[in-house]
């Protein structure tokens, strides 16, 4: 599956453009991820950009309806396994990451969101100005981004040996590079 198929999936079953957002958020942190793991960037990419293909239209049955098309189109086991292990505990998905893409999956998911939040409320509403300091601030504040499970964020420290920190700065890096692409 190369990376035009993959965003023909989304935009065709995706009609929200914050969750296409989303996705090409999560696209550019996995593949800021392989490199820095020194692997392949454009499949680490690929499992990003189409994770939450299916959300929008099948939210009840998210990701099983993208895990269907995967193996329909003869998808290589890595992604489908990717896909289905970054909804590990979440509509009755019961198999945990195993890989260093799947935890990457697992984890960065979540913290798009987070870092995404604490650009909408700095004064310019800019990435460019989000730090790593700035996120890490707003870490502790459970009532700031309520809906992100932290847990799962840190995870990277256990499962990808990166202390949180040094993640937050990573993925950070990643959305900076997109930031006209997300609108911030």
């Amino acid at each position: 599956m190369t990376r035009e198929e993959g965003l023909k999936l989304v935009n065709d079953w995706t009609v929200n453009k914050n969750l296409v957002k989303h996705m090409l958020a999560v696209e550019a942190q996995m593949r800021a991820l392989a490199r820095h793991f020194d692997e392949n960037e454009d499949e680490w990419g690929l499992a990003g950009l189409i994770h939450d293909a299916d959300y929008e239209k099948w939210p009840e049955e998210h990701p099983r309806k993208t895990l269907a098309w995967l193996k329909e189109n003869n998808a290589p086991d890595w992604l489908i396994n990717a896909i289905a292990r970054h909804a590990w505990k979440f509509n009755g998905m019961t198999e945990a990451p195993e890989t260093k893409l799947e935890w990457a999956l697992y984890t960065c998911d979540e913290l798009s969101g987070f870092i995404i939040a604490c650009a909408l409320v700095r004064p310019d509403r800019k990435l460019s100005s989000v730090t790593v300091d700035s996120v890490l601030k707003k870490w502790p504040a459970k009532a700031f981004a309520k809906g992100v499970h932290r847990e799962q964020i840190e995870l990277c420290q256990e499962k990808l040996g990166i202390k949180l920190e040094d993640y937050i700065k990573i993925c950070l890096a990643a959305l900076q590079e997109i930031s006209e692409v997300l609108g911030l």
